[in-house]
Parts: C-alpha cells; sequence; structure tokens
C-alpha cells in the first residue's frame, strides 16, 4: 500500500517540523529495547539516516516501498539490517528497531484527536510496517550469507593439506567427511600437488570418528583423482575399529597402501623414495 501526496506531503512535513522531538523519541525507544548493547552516537546515526531517508522519499510525492522514489530508502534500510546482522542482534530487534517510529510518532500526534489526524496515523503506520518487513527480510538475506561463508571458511579450515617433506603431503581429516567437505578435500590436495610437485600424498583418518560406505567412497574419489594427477596417496589411521568395520561393510582398497598411523604411512613413502630411515634407541644410563 501506497501513501497518497497529501499523506505523503503531512508526514514530511510532521518528520521536518518535529524532526528533533521525532528522532530523540524513537532513539530513547531503541536504546530502552537494546539496552546498552549499542552505543548512544551510533544509534542517534543509524536513526538520523533512517530519519533523512524517510523524509527524502515522502518529498517525492506519492510513496510506495517498492516503488522508483523509494531506492534510497530502501538502500538505508538494507544497510541498516546488514549491519544489525554483523553486530549480532536478532531479526526481532532490527524490526522493532523501525517499528518503533510509530510510538514516536504517536506521542507527537497523541495531542490532536481529530479524525483525520487517526486516518494519517494509521496511513503512517502501514508505511513503517512495510519498512519493517522489507527490514525483516533484508536481515534474513544477510544473516544466510554470512553463515554461508562461515561455513565455507570451516570447511577450508577443516580440511588442510600440508607439505609434511619434499615430495610428500598429507591431508589430516578429522570429524565426519560428507560430500560437500569431500569435495574441498579433493580440490585442495590436487592443488597442492599442483603446486608442489609431490608424487605421493598421505590421507590420514585417524580423526574421523567413523567410516561407512559413503565415507570410503569420497576417499575413494579423492585417491583415484590424485592418481591421475600422477602421486600415489598412502592412508594412515585404519585404528582396529575402522578396520573392522571396512572389512564388515565389504569395502575394498584394492592396492591402495594403508597403514595404521601417520608414523608408519611417513615412513613407508620415505623408503619409496630411497631414504632410509632408523628408530632412535632409548639413551642408556652410565
Amino acid at each position: 500500500m501506497a501513501l497518497s501526496a497529501d499523506e505523503s506531503s503531512r508526514l514530511g512535513e510532521l518528520l521536518t517540523s518535529r524532526a528533533e522531538q521525532v528522532t530523540q523519541q524513537w532513539t530513547e525507544i531503541i536504546a530502552g529495547q537494546l539496552r546498552g548493547r549499542l552505543s548512544q552516537a551510533e544509534l542517534v546515526r543509524q536513526v538520523q539516516e533512517l530519519h533523512r531517508a524517510m523524509v527524502d522519499a515522502l518529498g517525492k510525492g506519492t510513496v510506495d516501498l517498492n516503488g522508483e522514489e523509494a531506492t534510497e530508502l530502501r538502500a538505508v534500510l538494507a544497510e541498516f539490517s546488514r549491519g544489525q546482522a554483523r553486530q549480532g542482534f536478532s531479526a526481532t530487534e532490527t524490526a522493532t528497531g523501525v517499528f518503533a517510529l510509530k510510538e514516536a510518532l504517536l506521542a507527537v500526534l497523541e495531542v490532536d484527536q481529530s479524525i483525520e489526524t487517526l486516518r494519517d496515523y494509521v496511513a503512517f503506520s502501514t508505511l513503517i510496517d512495510q519498512m519493517g518487513l522489507f527490514t525483516f527480510e533484508s536481515f534474513v538475506r544477510t544473516r544466510e550469507s554470512l553463515i554461508a561463508d562461515q561455513a565455507e571458511q570451516l570447511l577450508e579450515l577443516s580440511t588442510p593439506v600440508v607439505k609434511l617433506w619434499e615430495g610428500v603431503v598429507a591431508v589430516p581429516l578429522v570429524g565426519t567427511l560428507d560430500s560437500a567437505r569431500a569435495q574441498v578435500v579433493m580440490e585442495r590436495l590436487l592443488q597442492t600437488l599442483v603446486d608442489t610437485g609431490s608424487p605421493y600424498a598421505i590421507i590420514d583418518i585417524t580423526g574421523v570418528p567413523a567410516v561407512d560406505t559413503q565415507v570410503a567412497q569420497h576417499i575413494l574419489k579423492t585417491v583415484v583423482a590424485a592418481r591421475l594427477m600422477g602421486a600415489d596417496c598412502i592412508i594412515s589411521g585404519i585404528r582396529p575399529q575402522i578396520a573392522q568395520t571396512i572389512v564388515a561393510l565389504g569395502i575394498e582398497f584394492g592396492d591402495i597402501a594403508t597403514k595404521a598411523s601417520l608414523a608408519d604411512a611417513l615412513r613407508h613413502v620415505l623408503r619409496l623414495t630411497g631414504v632410509e630411515t632408523a628408530r632412535r634407541q632409548p639413551r642408556r644410563e652410565a
């Protein structure tokens, strides 16, 4: 629902002539809801920006929040929502910050009890409701984007590819290996193999709590992809429980080398590369 030209003019005049009273009342209402979680200076700045954007939009005549005349107002509302989302406020707190304008306007209009004033307040409230809903939707989109970015960052952090030795890289896996994470593992491993020119890769599953058919398939696909790049893979961290599960599920690793620990896998790779290793003997007491 759009405000008519007359309604827009009256609301614009009200917000302009009573700017200090409206913004002060609006700020106090929001401050009471946030309970000191936002600095007074920042809160005043946000309210003044919203106030200015509303006055500018109302000065263009008929106002429809979805119309061209409200482009700047929508941009300010969207930026307000993004800021609230990044600062950890809830969607309700964000939308309530806009709805608080109703109470601020009521405090200004209650001195006049005429029917026209009541009709204006209902029309003004409808516009503010639309602004609050727009703010809520913008907040949700921002939060979804932040969550997606954080999930991607966690995936990257949880799948490091480490260069252990010249020509040897390792992928220590920790936690559950699903399709999305398996794709990240494969991409990072292949890129590291290209960057380092390493002929050997160790996939360590010591930190994987359980290996089922799906996890085994993800690991096998990663091994096959690495082989296509000219690198041999060794799987380490095959604990007794995992070995029993693999046998029970009938999973075949074929000619892929498997080792009980990362240390065993590393010694195996070093032997393949012609590097001799020796176990350190405990020092004897004199």
